[in-house]
């Protein structure tokens, strides 16, 4: 196979990818729905060759099952994974911000200071977009510790999970004074609500699919 048909079918099958992993995270896909190859090429109106690399990436990172006779499944929820996750995703960000308080951590979190050290007035109303702003601001933290593959472990961790303005604050003024004890007691802390909230509204989701699929 040449290099161009591999880039072409690697062009196709990252679309795939992305509205499969779309349609489980919004529970458009409820865990254990079954479907074939075929269904999801017809309706991406592509071959099966970029479906199957798409489907098999979904499958190494958990989100999916294969079987010989049945085909592809979304997996089940698994809130002791995702418990398992989280407890990761502690160890990750605790390292990241003590790293970032043993040095001088101002440049690297000027970005920071500026979405979530405001008055209360100029604080975003917009759910969605906050959300946004919440994964950001841990990647961030992240990212700034300048360890490259602590970064890329976080990312995948993060992509695994199922915000507010007073914790990152309290969190970014804790680095900030270099306060390394302090603030990772709030990160733990954010982050342990988190992960109750996430179960929570995965549940409360995953009961509205369910109705939804029986109105129909």
């Amino acid at each position: 196979m040449t290099a161009r048909k591999r880039e072409g079918r690697k062009n196709l099958a990252g679309p795939v990818y992305e509205r499969i992993k779309a349609d489980i995270f919004e529970f458009r896909l409820l865990p254990g729905t079954r479907f074939s190859e075929n269904e999801v090429a017809s309706r991406a109106h592509v071959s099966r060759t970029p479906v199957r690399e798409a489907l098999f990436r979904l499958e190494r990172e958990g989100y999916l099952e294969v079987h010989a006779k049945s085909g592809w499944r979304v997996r089940a929820l698994d809130f002791e994974q995702l418990d398992h996750v989280y407890d990761l995703r502690v160890v990750l960000e605790c390292a990241a911000v003590e790293k970032l308080c043993a040095g001088d951590p101002r440049a690297a979190l000027a970005g920071l200071e500026k979405i979530w050290l405001v008055a209360p007035r100029s604080r975003l109303t917009d759910g969605a977009r906050v959300a946004r702003l919440d994964e950001e601001f841990h990647g961030t933290l992240v990212a700034a510790a300048g360890n490259p593959e602590l970064t890329r472990t976080h990312q995948t961790v993060t992509e695994r999970i199922a915000y507010t303005y007073i914790e990152h604050g309290q969190i970014l003024r804790a680095i900030l004074a270099r306060k390394a004890a302090r603030a990772t007691q709030l990160l733990r802390g954010h982050i342990e609500t988190s992960k109750s909230e996430v179960r929570k509204i995965s549940l409360h989701r995953l009961h509205l699919a369910h109705l939804d699929s029986l109105s129909k």
